[in-house]
């Protein structure tokens, strides 16, 4: 197994993330952006001015000439988007940032998301995505196309419904512990759970993620320049893009149809095959999970694409409820509440949680965390993960 020579060679160190609740942003995207970029920039200790590249996903206007301008950089050096996926693309920009940070291609990037309603609307009708295959058959929206791939899930593999219940319990219970989250002094349980209303089956209200308004950023920098500005930099140990050929981008009939996107095939490796062998480590080494829930079901089958569940009924018994949360659990998964229990920024703020594990500032903090995984958008037509790293680690 070769690890990649991108491993450890970029880090973050400057966060931000900003949420409101839906249509109740103070500003719009534009502005939002350069405040979380601003903030982002002054947990590092940098110049805001020193940024020379930006790196975003799921399209926009908002780009590196935009931005620069604004912000009075010195340098415009790197700027690229990631294409495809919508959420998918969330881990992919900050892989895309340490690509050209490790590359010489620029020193100081910034990858980052921002989302007001006032501007581009709600995401429950996604344009970009759907075809005239799916809407020729009243399938517009994601809830529709993940809730099919789901149902397989639970039918053909066999996976107990019951995961995705630990999961949202789980992200409720990470919740009461984030003063910032949504749903923070919103206690749930399984009857409540249970009761709330069918959205698209098999999920219920509480299966589906938030939207909220808000930015995120976060700022790399080469290694040598992360160990002179903080003492605790996240770094970036592996990333990995795509998806197995032909999954999902125009039938509904490709052979990993039950899962997340994140496996191979007997030809290829997979994004999470990939993912391990680039950073040299296995799924078992993963101390903490970000895994990007749109739904419930597709974060279950991304954690069994990653290897870090089993498929079929064995994946019962590992993704309970009790090995899910930070406190004693062995599979701690959405420290912050997650994107539906926390905020939902299209996913970049489970960048932000899994930066602070490595810090070790989360509010549920899991003991000795050295490697902390962030998963993007599953069920998408390209979805990619980022390995983050403490320097022991490297």
């Amino acid at each position: 197994m070769r690890t990649s020579p991108m491993r450890g060679a970029a880090a973050v160190v400057g966060v931000a993330d900003l949420h409101y609740k839906r249509g109740q942003a103070p500003a719009g995207e534009h502005r939002m952006a350069l405040e979380a970029i601003l903030a982002a920039c002054r947990d590092a200790g940098v110049s805001p001015r020193d940024v020379d590249g930006f790196v975003s996903y799921a399209g926009g206007d908002l780009s590196g000439p935009v931005l620069g301008a604004d912000l009075g950089i010195h340098e415009l050096r790197w700027s690229s988007m990631v294409w495809g996926g919508g959420g998918g693309g969330a881990a992919a920009a900050i892989t895309t940032a340490a690509a050209a940070i490790a590359t010489g291609q620029a020193e100081c990037v910034v990858a980052y998301r921002t989302m007001a309603q006032v501007d581009t609307g709600r995401l429950g009708y996604a344009r970009y995505f759907y075809d005239n295959h799916y809407l020729a058959h009243g399938v517009g929206a994601p809830a529709q196309v993940c809730a099919l791939r789901t149902r397989r899930m639970l039918e053909h593999d066999g996976v107990p419904a019951e995961t995705q219940r630990a999961l949202v319990l789980a992200a409720y219970h990470h919740a009461q512990s984030n003063p910032t989250a949504a749903g923070y002094g919103k206690p749930l349980d399984a009857d409540a759970y249970a009761a709330s209303r069918p959205i698209v089956d098999p999920f219920r209200l509480f299966d589906c993620s938030r939207e909220s308004d808000g930015a995120v950023a976060l700022i790399l920098v080469s290694a040598e320049r992360a160990r002179e500005l903080r003492a605790d930099p996240a770094f970036v140990l592996a990333g990995a893009q795509g998806a197995p050929g032909g999954y999902s981008s125009l039938t509904e009939n490709d052979d990993a149809y039950a899962t997340a996107g994140f496996g191979g095939r007997p030809d290829c490796r997979g994004v999470a095959g990939r993912l391990f062998d680039a950073a040299g480590i296995k799924p078992g080494d993963v101390d903490v999970v970000q895994v990007y829930e749109n739904f419930s079901g597709s974060a279950v089958a991304s954690l069994i694409d990653h290897g870090l569940a089993p498929s079929g009924p064995a994946a019962g018994e590992v993704l309970t409820f009790e090995n899910l949360i930070a406190q004693g659990g062995k599979l701690p998964v959405n420290t912050s509440g997650g994107n539906i229990a926390d905020a939902f920024v299209n996913g970049m703020g489970l960048a932000v949680e899994a930066v602070k594990q490595i810090r070790g500032t989360s509010p549920n903090q899991v003991t000795g965390a050295r490697t902390s995984l962030f998963a993007g958008g599953p069920m998408a037509p390209l979805v990619s993960s980022v390995l983050f790293a403490h320097e022991d680690v490297l």
